[in-house]
């Protein structure tokens, strides 16, 4: 595993100036970043497309038309359909239904094959959730069922748009919206609040005598949906996770998303962004990995709590298995690139392929071994089908993994015939055979591609904490001045301390004690981590987050560690 090197971030004011305006400046946020308040998000009229999208939609709504959903099979997409039926619900619409192609059969995004499919279900309106921006011959297969349809997406286009009804899309080029990071989830938030507000304007609901629907209502979906997508947490984006996760904490999320939280062993009154990525997230995204996104998506939708739980007991055992399947093949991964360095085969581009790897778990492995090597990394498994095999990349910072992807496709014809993504992570598809010449380009375009400072793992902190500030008071103060995620990092502190005393607890995760300026010892975990070779005590240094540690109604400050080494 590659020791990282811990560096301040660029930009961190010193010690005289006070601890969240330290982390607000190094993250070039402004007083501005303060309001997270609703009435500062950014107005839906210049996403691109969105008053064609809008109007078509609104009229499926007044002339009681079937409205299908496409979906995406991860989180964002099961969050992006739950939100879409469960508004339009609240619309009154009386025919709403979803669809979400199982990736193993279909693969991924608004295909031939999907459009046939849905055609079975004979729906009047199409709207893809998180996919279609790339959906070319599935559009114009729609249209000659005669469906219309509306793409809502986030992912980087192809040159050539589909022929749809309307695309929104914030990356769209000529795009003037002043956030490129939404999430999935968010674009189509964005279309049900502006076709909210056309209905509203309308008379749909006072005709009716409906109530007219609180959309902020349905921000725990877009919170979920956004942080585990991992998106930029841009300030659009901090507003909607940190309404979302507020009403979370009241106790006003739907009853799906309870449930898992409940499942995961977490207290909703005490929840931040964080937990959401590691507690509800994986538990949703289990399920598109292994089987079908159906079973998040019926947690998701369920109205009452106690049919949430048996979904979302389903969801954790998924979520267990995939932990075991990943363990497995994250090991194998390691020992193939043992294997490699071995013969003095040092990539910058690392791809990796086991026949026996399950392909809805190729990211995760692409994911641990880029964090290990700091290196943009793919894993492949069998696709399950002929003789191709499916691809997912994670990359670091200075490569933009699907631009590379990109290059390569366009400069070796039909090596690459399917692929797309972001910036740091993209999925493709090439055939089996071909995977040795692949691999060999891969690593030639990113040792030209990354400069190679780009290739030092550095790990950026947010400086040393007075002994003043190591408190549980400092704890509350940076949930309060959260979210914290992607693009907005969790803060992060280095500093040396005396180990006093290390030992092993739950199997795999180091407990130490240490001593600093502060009065008394802190606690520290570090997670699946060895004891460290040294005779206590030492000095070491470590790389820590602050959190709060409760036990026995007991509160106390405890460091979880992400980096420790001796000094």
């Amino acid at each position: 595993m590659v020791e990282r090197r811990l560096q301040p971030r660029p930009g961190l004011p010193g010690p005289d100036v006070s601890l969240i305006d330290r982390l607000y400046a190094a993250r070039g946020a402004g007083p501005e970043h303060r309001d997270l308040s609703l009435k500062a998000l950014l107005p839906p009229s210049e996403l691109p497309n969105i008053d064609t999208a809008v109007e078509r939609l609104a009229a499926a709504v007044r002339n009681g038309e079937h409205i299908l959903i496409v979906g995406d099979f991860d989180a964002d997409g099961a969050t992006s359909v739950a939100l879409a039926v469960r508004v339009l619900r609240a619309f009154a619409v009386a025919q709403v239904t979803y669809l979400v192609p199982n990736r193993f059969d279909y693969g991924y995004g608004l295909s031939r094959e999907i459009v046939d499919l849905a055609a079975t279900y004979n729906p009047d309106l199409v709207i893809t959730v998180d996919n279609g921006v790339a959906s070319v011959d599935g559009v114009a297969r729609a249209s000659q069922h005669g469906i219309d349809v509306i793409i809502t997406d986030h992912h980087l286009p192809g040159e050539t748009l589909p022929a749809a009804v309307a695309v929104v899309n914030p990356v769209l080029d000529g795009s003037r919206f002043g956030s490129r990071a939404l999430a999935g989830v968010g674009v189509i938030y964005y279309v049900l609040a502006a076709t909210r507000a056309r209905l509203q304007a309308d008379g749909w609901f006072a005709a009716r005598d409906l109530p007219v629907p609180n959309l902020a209502e349905f921000l725990d979906l877009v919170a979920v949906g956004t942080v585990a997508d991992v998106v930029p947490l841009d300030r659009n984006n901090r507003i909607l996770v940190q309404q979302g996760v507020a009403r979370i904490r009241a106790g006003r999320a739907c009853p799906g998303v309870r449930a898992l939280i409940e499942v995961a062993g977490r207290s909703p009154g005490q929840l931040t962004a964080t937990d959401l990525g590691y507690t509800v997230g994986p538990r949703l995204n289990a399920a598109g990995r292994l089987e079908d996104m159906r079973i998040g998506i019926r947690c998701l939708l369920s109205d009452s709590l106690d049919e949430a739980r048996d979904f979302a007991t389903a969801l954790d055992h998924l979520n267990r298995a995939r932990r075991e399947l990943e363990q497995g093949m994250v090991a194998d991964a390691e020992l193939i690139v043992a294997g490699q360095l071995q013969q003095g085969d040092e990539r910058v581009g690392v791809c990796l392929y086991d026949p026996s790897w399950h392909q809805g778990v190729v990211g995760i492995v692409a994911g641990r071994l880029k964090d290990r090597l700091h290196r943009p990394v793919i894993a492949f498994a069998d696709a399950g089908m002929g003789d191709e095999i499916k691809g997912s990349a994670r990359s670091i910072p200075g490569l933009h993994i699907r631009d590379l992807l990109d290059d390569i496709a366009t400069s070796y014809n039909g090596l690459v015939p399917r692929f797309g993504g972001h910036a740091m992570a993209a999925g493709l598809t090439i055939k089996r055979q071909h995977l040795n010449h692949f691999s060999k380009i891969f690593d030639r375009r990113a040792r030209q591609r990354l400069p190679q400072d780009a290739l030092e793992a550095i790990c950026y902190t947010d400086g040393e904490l007075g002994a003043q500030e190591m408190s549980l008071g400092s704890v509350d103060a940076l949930d309060a001045a959260g979210p914290w995620g992607q693009n907005f990092p969790e803060p992060l502190f280095q500093g040396r301390f005396e180990l006093v005393s290390q030992r092993v607890v739950g199997g795999a995760h180091l407990k130490m004690s240490l001593r600093g300026e502060m009065p008394g010892l802190v606690d520290a975990i570090a997670f699946r981590r060895a004891p460290l070779e040294l005779r206590e005590p030492a000095q070491v240094e470590i790389a820590y987050r602050l959190a709060r540690n409760t036990y026995g109604g007991v509160h106390t400050l405890q460091l979880i560690v992400e980096e420790c080494r001796a000094l």
